[in-house]
């Protein structure tokens, strides 16, 4: 009836079903029982005891070091130099025992080792490029591209490398990086030579006034100039040096790649 308030209804509450036993069983049947669980902490526990047992035992000893990379004697120094690795584990084996020893020989650019199980250990050495012979009076060095005096040399001994003398102020020592800024520039000449069938030998290489200047065999001074385009400048010179004549005093200016200079005037392209 109009005006007349009706009783407002009771809230109802909703009673949620409880899981079934059969979800809650299959979600238990899921996990790992105790027994899994101890068997999977004594595999654990039992790798891990194989594992220090084979670091410690001579299990996986080396007896074999396999050397690649580098020529007979070169492998036989880098062996002699890994020795005393010799019964130490493979697994135990760490990677600054096997570069400190073999990095520190002169010839060695860099190492890498790979273990061969059981006993062989294999190094992979990538070996210095060897570019001119240093020479300090009747002493001779061989120098890489990098400038480290790799070994000495006898009197004459690789004569189609280029050499490049020095005073005997400099301190030259087996294993030893050049520091001497114009060394190092006479050395960065010379080392694309290597890389290249350049047209004629080069005998020495000069720095004046901070100019690079290559004699050849011939008697033509190649003057590179300073230090930059290097490349560029030998490859001109290859291109060029065929009709540049071998009469004393001849020379060809590659100073300016794009713009070169060749005669018989030692005063022309910087050459007095």
């Amino acid at each position: 009836m109009p005006g007349v308030s009706r009783p407002k209804q009771p809230a109802r509450a909703v009673v949620l079903p409880f899981p079934r036993q059969g979800v809650l069983a299959r979600t238990a049947r899921l996990l790992p029982s105790g027994r899994v669980l101890l068997v999977c902490t004594l595999l654990v526990a039992a790798a891990a005891g194989v594992y220090v047992v084979s670091r410690e035992t001579s299990l996986f000893a080396i007896r074999r070091i396999e050397v690649r990379g580098v020529p007979p004697a070169t492998a036989t120094e880098v062996r002699q130099a890994l020795a005393p690795l010799q019964g130490s584990s493979l697994l135990a084996l760490g990677g600054d025992a096997v570069t400190r020893r073999v990095g520190a020989l002169p010839d060695v650019l860099s190492v890498t080792y790979d273990r061969g199980f059981p006993h062989t250990l294999t190094v992979t050495v990538r070996p210095e490029r060897p570019v001119a012979v240093l020479r300090r009076g009747g002493e001779s060095w061989l120098v890489s591209a990098r400038g480290r005096i790799v070994r000495r040399l006898d009197a004459g001994e690789l004569p189609a490398l280029p050499r490049i003398w020095v005073t005997r102020q400099v301190d030259a020592s087996l294993g030893a990086t050049l520091s001497d800024s114009s060394m190092l520039g006479d050395v960065a000449a010379v080392a694309p030579l290597a890389g290249m069938k350049f047209p004629a030998r080069v005998v020495s290489v000069e720095t004046k006034d901070g100019s690079l200047t290559l004699r050849l065999r011939s008697g033509v001074a190649v003057v590179l100039g300073d230090p930059t385009d290097l490349r560029l400048k030998l490859v001109v010179a290859k291109q060029l040096l065929p009709g540049v004549p071998t009469t004393p005093g001849s020379y060809l200016d590659v100073s300016v790649p794009e713009r070169p200079v060749g005669g018989n005037n030692p005063q022309v392209g910087g050459l007095g």
